[in-house]
This record gives C-alpha cells, sequence and structure tokens, in this order.
C-alpha cells in the first residue's frame, strides 16, 4: 500500500451523456437559418413603403467606402460590391433586430419545451437536498 492511497473504493460515478446529437444538430441548423430568415425579412421590410415611414433618411441610399479602401487593389476588389446594394445600412440594422426577436422567440419555446419534459432536478454529482426542517418561529 503506498502513502497516498486508499483501501476504500470510491463509487463510480455514471458518466453524463450530455446532449442528444439531434439537439445539436438543431441548434447548429438554427445557427445558419435563424440569421438567412431575418435577412430576408430585414429586405423584404426594408423593400416596402411602409418602412420609409420609420427608417431615417441616413441609413437609406448606397453605402460609400472610406478613402482607404480606394487606395488598396485589393481592398476595392472585395468591398466594391457592398457599395451596390441599395440600403444597405437598414438591412442590415433591421436584420439585427430580426435575429434578435427571432433568437428570442426560440429561446422561449425552447425553454418551455425543456420545462415540460422536465429532466432530473439533480445529477450524479450533485449533493442531495438538504433534510433539514425549520421550526415555527415564536416570539
Amino acid at each position: 500500500m503506498g502513502k497516498y492511497t486508499s483501501r476504500v473504493q470510491k463509487k463510480e460515478i455514471p458518466k453524463d451523456e450530455g446532449q442528444g446529437c439531434l439537439w445539436r444538430g438543431i441548434g447548429c441548423t438554427l445557427m445558419v437559418v435563424v440569421p438567412a430568415i431575418s435577412f430576408a425579412l430585414a429586405i423584404l421590410t426594408v423593400n416596402s413603403e411602409i418602412a420609409s415611414d420609420f427608417l431615417p433618411p441616413q441609413l437609406m441610399g448606397y453605402p460609400v467606402l472610406p478613402d482607404v479602401f480606394y487606395n488598396s487593389s485589393g481592398l476595392i476588389a472585395v468591398f466594391s460590391p457592398l457599395t451596390e446594394i441599395e440600403s444597405l445600412y437598414a438591412i442590415l440594422v433591421v436584420g439585427a433586430l430580426y435575429t434578435i426577436l427571432l433568437g428570442g422567440i426560440i429561446s422561449l419555446i425552447y425553454a418551455t419545451i425543456y420545462r415540460i419534459l422536465n429532466p432530473k432536478r439533480y445529477g450524479p454529482t450533485d449533493a442531495p437536498p438538504p433534510k433539514f426542517k425549520a421550526k415555527a418561529y415564536k416570539r
């Protein structure tokens, strides 16, 4: 028997399997689908006539690149297609708002489903809840 070994057998804790592959797949898909849907909705929103009343005019029009971009042939080749998109700033702002909104709604739905399925409250590594009952306080 070595100096730091124990004769007491330790309980083997079952390994937590974590999330199933289905939930990981859904999360990975939503990381791509939610921004795609939100920016498609943003394009539809910005191109509608109702949006012109609510969006500030500074967001409308074609974007302009800084002078630094025009000094480099590599930067202008990469970013010049962005200057051809009308109301790019408005689309990005409205798309970000839709992304936050859709992400919040999906989070609420996920939390509701998770709560309904009611997984175990305590895992195998958690300490059991205390069995202490407080006495009624009397003066």
